[in-house]
């Protein structure tokens, strides 16, 4: 920019970006600065095995990219990102052949999963015919009033949130589909399965399929960032890349800081200017386990046993809930497992862009011990080959990430956790630090804008939007907080 900016936001991933969105709407200058050559955080697609291969490094799959009030503002279709629905939203493959599959009707997953159908429409009904009021509810940084007809709907959800996934299962299902089905959905926090608010989150995104699907992006989520980053130059917003920020004293004069980054990179860039207690707090802060991620290019499409696995966007490979809770146990306390929980996205099932004509890319990760370095190759494809014979056959090349190399990649996975800190009870509560508000920081300019705020991790924006929204009040001393400019005709 030409003249200092009001306000500076340090990384360009979906955070950062939903930051400087909103505090540019509100007219202020704002630069973002980023330490790649490219913007997104998680959000970048690359062709990491062959050309003409587009690999999602890390996020693909955005349910709450369609639902978080942030992303249904910014409207995704007036910016140009077409959003692809798959016939199947995930689905959890069983030996056998079998499998269980949600569809984005609840009505035709409920009667695939035989006796358990009824239950399985009363666990969500009122979820998904409420859904943007309860993800309003819980995504933004205060909780809003609710509409009264939305209350029952929260407080069913409640009270079967907040213990552990495998109670819930038990509880309301008979069947093992429809355990496996919502284990499988819970098992994206990367935590124990037996930990509190395992069921909420499984059941908030079994509700997503349903109330507004689980979606990639047409070409890549690099298309999402891309989409960001035109939108704020529009506004007169600029992103600086290749910009590594280790003090923020350059930023000193600026009105507004706000960080999409870790707590520890906050703590290490304000050096000496922050308080001891702070820090000290930030130390406490636990990260959870790490990913060791596959991309493939693959010659034909995965050959699952189960047809309509072959349809679906998503694919949880791990069995009965039994052992997807095994899977998650082991890396939760450190340990590796031959039999891991693999959380697999095959995006040419509904994006042919993304492969040369009649080829087909396909990522999976599964959760190890946090800052592993060990290479689970072999126990993937194992996992894949278990309910796909021939998977083997299909790969043409395939591009591997460590722990240690996610964080390279994007140092806010720290130890290779893409959560930026593990999502349990007690740190959704006070996330990075105990605080009564958690945006702000010791540094009365300073704003934490990452996934280790509220509402943490998911590609859903609030986190940045929420910090902006505290910064806007706090430093400019405004208390309506302006709309999104829409996108200028095309």
């Amino acid at each position: 920019m030409s003249s200092q900016p009001d306000a500076v936001v340090v990384g360009a991933g979906p955070n950062g970006l939903a930051a400087a969105l909103r505090l540019s709407a509100a007219g202020l200058r704002v630069q973002v600065v980023e330490r790649a050559e490219r913007a997104g955080g998680g959000m970048r697609t690359e062709e990491v095995t062959l050309p003409g291969f587009a690999h999602d490094i890390c996020s693909a799959v955005h349910p709450m990219g369609v639902a978080s009030p942030f992303f249904r503002e910014f409207d995704w279709a007036s910016r140009g990102v077409r959003m692809l629905h798959p016939e199947v939203a995930y689905a959890h493959p069983l030996d056998g052949g079998d499998a269980a599959v949600a569809y984005r009707s609840l009505e035709q997953t409920a009667a695939g999963l035989g006796s358990d159908a009824a239950a399985y429409r009363a666990l969500f009904g009122q979820l998904v015919e409420h859904g943007d009021d309860v993800i309003d509810f819980f995504l933004s940084s205060a909780f809003r009033r609710l509409p009264t007809r939305s209350i029952p709907a929260i407080t069913r959800f409640a009270l079967n949130a907040l213990p552990n996934v495998r109670w819930l299962a038990h509880k309301a299902f008979d069947g093992e589909p429809a355990r496996a089905l919502i284990g499988g959905a819970a098992a994206h926090g990367m935590l124990d399965l037996t930990r509190p608010l395992t069921a909420g989150l499984g059941m908030v995104l079994s509700m997503l399929a349903h109330h507004r699907g689980w979606p990639l992006p047409e070409g890549g989520t690099q298309r999402m960032a891309d989409a960001m980053v035109t939108a704020l130059e529009q506004q007169g917003g600029s992103v600086e890349y290749g910009h590594e920020v280790t003090d923020l004293r350059e930023f000193d004069g600026v009105p507004a800081v706000l960080l999409d980054t870790s707590p520890d990179a906050f703590v290490q860039m304000a050096g000496d200017r922050l308080t001891g207690g702070y820090a000290r707090w930030v130390n406490r802060y636990k990260h959870g386990p790490g990913v060791f991620k596959i991309d493939w290019a693959l010659s034909d499409p995965v050959p699952w046993t189960n047809a309509d696995v072959r349809r679906a966007g998503t694919v949880h490979v791990a069995g009965t809930l039994a052992e997807t809770i095994a899977g998650e146990a082991a890396p939760a306390a450190g340990r590796l497992t031959d039999q891991p929980y693999v959380l697999a996205v095959q995006p040419t099932v509904v994006d042919p862009t993304r492969a040369p004509e009649g080829k087909h890319v396909f990522w999976a990760y599964v959760h190890v011990p946090h800052g592993s370095t060990v290479d689970m190759t072999t126990q993937i494809e194992a996992q894949v080959e278990r309910f796909a014979p021939g998977f083997r056959d299909t790969i043409l090349a395939r591009a591997t990430k460590t722990a240690p190399q996610m964080q390279q990649w994007n140092p806010n996975n720290v130890g290779g956790d893409i959560s930026n800190g593990e999502a349990s009870l007690l740190q959704m509560l006070a996330r990075p630090v105990p605080r009564w508000n958690t945006y702000s920081t010791p540094m009365d300019h300073v704003f934490l804008a990452s996934a280790a705020t509220p509402p943490g991790p998911a590609v859903h924006g609030m986190c940045g939007d929420n910090a902006a929204r505290v910064a806007l009040r706090k430093v400019f001393g405004l208390r309506e907080v302006p709309p999104l400019r829409p996108a200028p005709p095309s």
